[in-house]
């Protein structure tokens, strides 16, 4: 069992005292290893929450460097980081929340012959990955390797998150789907402009990143309903959010 110290239980008294949580659940947090794709828009939010909450050895793959562009909406970097690679950025700000928490830096692009090896030494994967390739290679990976995935995307002012099980079975005996399911093959070159070129509201990716940070807590504390085969969509403009619902398709 992994005991909390005093100052712990002092950090994480609100957590403690939530009868859902309690000792127990925040031992939980503490003993989990938790990957993230990305130190960028989704991965600020996805590492602050998730360090302030207790996560006991938080691992994070970026290959990219801080730019000054990145800080309308990457807000884990500081201005002084510039020019700094974004996994070590991250990695001081994160210590600067809690220096209890471990963090393991991958300074390297995931792909399909990488991916899996990695994905196997944590518990939970958070993608905030920006490109097609990356997606499918991470979420092939936490299959093979029955890893719970919490997938976000964002455009320019909406968002959308899901979880992924497709190695286990859900209430209907028939098993969860993956991402293939939802997304059978990526969209033609081109189609989905980038970032740069179209833009994105800066607090965006914060509201999409803190929900797969919630998301992730649940799965690691085995508390609430997590979205798996449900797509849940956010409309920043409209102020709106709905839910799709997805299954296996049928011959997977």
């Amino acid at each position: 069992m992994t005991t909390l110290t005093d100052q712990e239980l002092e950090r994480y008294a609100r957590h403690i005292v939530l009868p859902e949580i309690g000792g127990a659940g925040q031992q939980k947090l503490k003993r989990a290893r938790v990957l993230v794709i990305g130190a960028g828009g989704l991965g600020a939010p996805i590492l602050q929450y998730l360090a302030a909450a207790g996560v006991g050895t938080l691992g994070i793959v970026d290959d990219d460097t801080v730019s000054l562009s990145n800080l309308q909406r990457q807000v884990i970097h500081a201005t002084s980081a510039i020019g700094e690679t974004k996994a070590d950025s991250a990695r001081t700000a994160i210590l600067a929340i809690n220096p209890n928490v471990a963090v393991e830096l991958h300074v390297m692009r995931l792909d399909a012959e990488n991916a899996p090896a990695l994905v196997a030494r944590y518990d939970v994967v958070l993608d905030g990955s920006d490109n097609f390739e990356t997606r499918y290679a991470v979420a092939d990976a936490c299959e093979a390797e029955a890893r719970p995935l919490v997938h976000a995307a964002i455009g320019r002012f909406d968002g959308s998150i899901t979880v992924l099980k497709p190695f286990e079975t859900g209430a209907d005996g028939r098993p969860n789907p993956s991402y293939r399911d939802l997304f059978p093959e990526p969209p033609p070159a081109g189609l989905v402009p980038s970032c740069a070129a179209a833009g994105v509201l800066g607090a965006l990716p914060g509201v999409i990143g803190t929900l797969q940070a919630m998301e992730a807590i649940k799965l690691i504390t085995g508390i609430g309903e997590p979205l798996v085969g449900r797509l849940l969509l956010y409309d920043a403009l409209a102020a709106r959010f709905d839910t799709i619902a997805y299954s296996r398709r049928k011959g997977r």
